[in-house]
């Protein structure tokens, strides 16, 4: 026997908690961060404030043996969960009297300190009501076997076969939960559209492009985008009400209600279809709509290397090429958005290309790092002190990329010879008849 069915249902968190709940000594630590921790605070108090009936908090697995549940999966959820309740007054948590090793201990010391200082924000009254809200309106899907190692495989194939879930589709699930007041039809129409691209390719765009470019404007690291790091996308929450949220929130309302009319459908058309990646978005909807813009941007910005290059001006067979084609790519997105599609004229292009394969040129070897050094203006052999994005953030018109200086680049004969179609154009374009 595997999967017990009559105990396959949605449990409130109240029921579950009270169930004989055992952490196997196989259970990896509890290491949720102060950030994880807190935020599992903020979406629960968040769909608290909406009045939302029945929030769930996803699934666990779990084992049962000899009248004990063991926790296979969920683990890091549920003694979060148990910390804020302590917090909240309910001192008498088994799962918070489980044997945890030293690691565990610690993580739970310390997110119970962030938490505690978050629960004594609120008023006595209100921390009742919050309580109450947790053990009777949130809930997770539970699922038990009773056969430890089907218990495993069911775990696996829940989590893609043990691989854990790409950034974006995290990013799926949090603006979801976003979209509460959305229609059931918009959100069907909006995921469907989500579902038919190629996965891959959405979290390629958010790797290589939308994250460095959100990171390099600002002279910020835009390496080592994963789980950790998608905040930079979860926009603005429909209930923060700050003032820069609302000023934002108006913005898109104010899109969202533009109607079009005579002569103004190419004005309507923009405004409705308009993101910056210097501005925040609004989570929800709007982030579906964000990442499909830039991917169709993507896609226009490729068209028009193709149409304006030659294959031996874009190499990408090599991994530095392919690199260095990114960087490329990236700068023409990142003028195109502030600018426009329209705006990436041949001068433009010529300029951001000179830009961007004066690193390969003088580079026998490049590297993702190699890339956002080059990025922050803090590569010592070209163009050091520029950098671009930052540049291109602040221009007000299109001619200002015509005053940048670039540095000649010293290229070694050898790559003279191996990029000799780069060196060339290059040389054409600036008027560098004998670079180096």
């Amino acid at each position: 026997m595997a999967l017990l069915k009559d105990e396959l249902k949605i449990k409130k968190i109240r029921e579950l908690l009270d169930m004989k709940l055992v952490l196997p000594s196989y259970q990896r630590p509890y290491s949720w961060s102060k950030k994880a921790a807190n935020t599992l605070f903020v979406d629960i108090y968040s769909a608290y404030q909406q009045s939302i009936q029945e929030y769930r908090i996803g699934s666990v697995i779990l084992h049962k043996k000899n009248g004990k549940y063991n926790i296979v999966d969920g683990q890091q959820r549920l003694t979060t969960l148990a910390i804020i309740l302590y917090c909240l007054g309910e001192k008498k948590q088994s799962l918070l009297q489980e044997k945890y090793n030293q690691l565990s201990n610690d993580s739970i010391v310390s997110n119970y300190e962030i938490l505690s200082k978050r629960i004594n924000e609120l008023s006595e009254d209100l921390q009742k009501r919050y309580k109450e809200y947790i053990l009777e309106n949130c809930s997770v899907v539970q699922i038990v076997t009773d056969n430890e190692q089907e218990a495993f495989q069911f775990f696996d194939s829940q989590n893609s076969r043990g691989k854990e879930l790409l950034p974006h589709d995290l990013l799926k699930s949090y603006h979801l939960r976003e979209m509460n007041d959305d229609e059931e039809e918009s959100k069907i129409k909006i995921i469907s559209q989500w579902e038919n691209e190629k996965q891959e390719e959405l979290n390629n765009l958010f790797k290589i492009y939308l994250y460095p470019l959100t990171q390099w404007y600002k002279g910020k690291n835009g390496l080592d985008y994963s789980s950790s790091t998608i905040d930079v996308f979860k926009g603005i929450k429909s209930t923060n009400v700050f003032n820069y949220a609302i000023y934002h929130k108006a913005s898109n309302l104010f899109i969202e209600n533009f109607n079009s009319s005579g002569n103004n459908e190419l004005l309507a058309s923009k405004i409705l279809n308009q993101f910056l990646l210097t501005q925040p978005l609004i989570a929800g909807r709007r982030f579906f709509q964000y990442t499909l813009h830039y991917k169709r941007l993507l896609e226009q910005v490729r068209k028009l290397i193709k149409k304006i290059h030659t294959e031996d001006q874009i190499p990408y067979r090599r991994t530095g090429d392919l690199y260095t084609k990114q960087l490329y790519e990236c700068s023409l997105i990142f003028f195109a958005d502030r600018f426009g599609i329209e705006n990436l004229t041949e001068m433009v292009m010529h300029q951001l290309y000179t830009w961007s394969y004066s690193l390969r040129l003088v580079m026998d070897a490049v590297y993702p790092q190699t890339i956002n050094k080059y990025a922050l203006g803090k590569h010592e052999r070209i163009n050091y002190g520029l950098c671009l994005f930052s540049l291109i953030s602040e221009m007000n018109d299109v001619e200002e990329l015509k005053f940048i200086s670039l540095d000649k680049p010293d290229v070694e004969d050898r790559n003279k010879i191996k990029y000799k179609e780069i060196y060339k154009i290059i040389c054409k374009w600036n008027g560098w008849d004998n670079i180096g």
